[in-house]
């Protein structure tokens, strides 16, 4: 039986889960929160790094900042995604106002970007503002 390795969105604990129970809701061994909750995760800079290289399952992440108008308008279409794409992939947001070494460093020139991680390897990016199921489109098409 395969496992994937999960971080935990309320712990950041790594949870080493069966492949065929992803869907059954499972919970975190440490916390007991679930593990996935429809919900994008906030990212920030002290988590960062944990779920983007220790989640086995590609880890979306919404690039924005709270001034950016059609980042408000995409944050209804990236809740609805997640609530698709979970638990193959987990959505997550990161501030870039809040966290701009983060966004400088992977040269985030403009919001909103999407970035695909998996394994901490980019593997692709979209910007501009997106409806859900163009997200979803877009993140299985990269899958």
């Amino acid at each position: 039986m395969s496992k994937s390795h999960v971080v935990c969105p309320d712990c950041n604990a790594i949870n080493a889960l069966p492949d065929d129970r992803l869907q059954d809701n499972p919970r975190c061994g440490k916390c007991k929160a679930p593990v996935f909750n429809a919900h994008p995760l906030e990212l920030n800079g002290s988590n960062f790094e944990r779920h983007i290289s220790k989640n086995d399952i590609p880890v979306l992440v919404d690039f924005w900042a709270p001034w950016c108008g059609p980042c408000r308008t995409m944050a209804p279409a990236f809740e609805q995604a997640a609530a698709v794409l979970e638990p193959g992939v987990r959505l997550a947001k990161l501030n870039t106002e809040d966290e701009q070494m983060i966004g400088s460093r992977l040269g985030i020139r403009s919001i909103p970007t999407m970035v695909l991680f998996r394994k901490g390897e980019e593997i692709a990016r979209q910007s501009g503002a997106m409806m859900a199921g163009d997200i979803v489109r877009w993140v299985q098409s990269q899958l």
